[in-house]
């Protein structure tokens, strides 16, 4: 079966995210100032043959540890459905 992964990837809430804080600033010069707090990270879509829903999330899980996030700097979340 085909499966289709979205993952999103951030930085760790401990850490600077410069992107982050200068839209959080511009956000003030639009006329936006109340909102705060902006993150920015990365939204990555996939397709992955597997077996099942388990072995799909299982390598997906695998592929975002390996390769997709560096999990010193970033967390990561997905979500896997059929294609």
């Amino acid at each position: 079966m085909k499966f289709k992964a979205e993952i999103d990837v951030m930085p760790l809430d401990a850490l600077l995210d410069p992107q982050g804080k200068a839209v959080t600033g511009s956000m003030n010069n639009i006329g936006l100032s109340m909102i705060d707090g902006v993150r920015i990270g990365r939204h990555i879509r996939l397709f992955v043959e597997a077996a099942s829903k388990e072995e799909a999330e299982s390598r997906v899980d695998e592929a975002c540890k390996k390769l997709l996030a560096n999990q010193i700097m970033e967390t990561y979340t997905f979500h896997v459905d059929p294609a």
